[in-house]
């Protein structure tokens, strides 16, 4: 029984890629060798070894087309609204397509195709301070229709998809797993709002656990779908470091976020900033370089009121700052008072509660 669920094409690649024993190198090699699907499963075991070097017990493995797990699993990926997409597709994209190593296949669910957007990675375990800011960074380059592209991660993929959701934008999250399996599952409500609202990108087949080592392949497709790379909070050797090795690989534009030298997780990001990285402190310096077209100034936000028991200078400072992190020179510039009074009115206010210093001297009302 031929299931009737998902299109005959998309139905044959999923046949191929569940096969036990035929992973990305191997599939590489068939797509390479036939250029169709419908070829290699026409092929016989002989032919699929001479032209492709398949092993003859993985060949005799490809599974029927009345297989029941393939069944199943073809009719969940349909009711999911699971979309497969090979690289001859139309839909697939084009940076990715470019790249050395690009995926033969792609499971998408959700909105697509995805336009060029950024990505946006860095530390599972980043300070409140930098998820505040790589939120705050996000939301505006959302709102300008930039897509952000991250790895559905705690900390700091998690602050970025949450950015470009607050801004009601577009947010592809691109898992090391297979797109029906959930990771980690403290994101599940976010998982299913961005497969709702964004789209969800993975080149496992269903069922693949997270294993550790998809991360490093799912991490080249992050930075192949983008136009440039967002480093926030990285240690020296971590993940977020491969992201940017790849995106330096792929001709891609690397950014960072500078942070304090003290801190373990901010090594990686400021050794990149030592290396010729472009420092980020906010989203226009993202989107000068590579979306200057797409630039909106934010609209101011109303201004929380201002403690009346507050000395005249101390409101002074306090009426320059909004929700928008301003720069300690630049708060000495407009309030025209000197550097040693700004810092002593900042540190009252934010041991007063009502002012946070962000990363490299900014600062905001609370």
């Amino acid at each position: 029984m031929q299931c009737q669920e998902l299109p005959r094409q998309q139905f044959n690649w999923l046949r191929l890629h569940l096969t036990p024993g035929l992973g990305q190198r191997r599939l590489s090699n068939l797509y390479q060798a036939f250029g169709s699907v419908d070829e290699i499963l026409a092929a016989d075991p002989v032919t699929l070894y001479r032209r492709a070097r398949l092993p003859k017990n993985i060949a005799l493995a490809i599974p029927p087309a009345d297989c029941p797990n393939l069944l199943r699993t073809a009719g969940e990926l349909a009711a999911d609204g699971v979309q497969l997409v090979c690289r001859g597709d139309d839909e697939y994209p084009g940076l990715l397509n470019a790249i050395h190593d690009p995926p033969v296949l792609l499971y998408v669910r959700g909105r697509f195709p995805l336009p060029e957007g950024l990505a946006v990675v860095g530390s599972r375990r980043a300070s409140p301070d930098t998820m505040r800011l790589v939120r705050d960074i996000c939301r505006e380059l959302a709102a300008c229709d930039i897509p952000i592209i991250s790895g559905l991660a705690r900390g700091i993929d998690t602050a970025a998809h949450l950015g470009a959701l607050d801004a009601e934008g577009w947010t592809a999250a691109v898992l090391g797993c297979g797109i029906d399996r959930i990771y980690p599952l403290e994101n599940s409500r976010l998982f299913h709002k961005i497969a709702a609202e964004g789209t969800l990108i993975s080149e496992q087949p269903p069922g693949t656990p997270p294993k550790a080592g998809n991360f490093p392949s799912r991490n080249r497709i992050v930075s192949g779908m983008s136009r440039g790379v967002l480093v926030a909070e990285a240690a020296v050797r971590s993940g977020s470091l491969i992201t940017a090795d790849f995106a330096l690989e792929q001709g891609r534009e690397v950014f960072a976020l500078p942070g304090p030298v003290q801190r373990p997780t901010c090594a990686g990001t400021n050794a990149l900033l030592k290396e010729g990285a472009h420092l980020v402190t906010e989203a226009r310096d993202i989107i000068e370089l590579l979306w200057r077209k797409n630039y909106r100034p934010p609209a101011p936000e109303p201004r929380p009121d201002i403690d009346e028991n507050l000395s005249e200078t101390d409101r002074k400072v306090a009426r320059l700052l909004s929700s928008s992190p301003l720069h300690i020179d630049e708060i000495v510039r407009k309030s025209r008072l000197t550097p040693m009074e700004v810092s002593a009115i900042l540190l009252h206010l934010e041991l007063q509660g009502s002012v946070v210093q962000l990363p490299g001297m900014r600062y905001q009302r609370a």
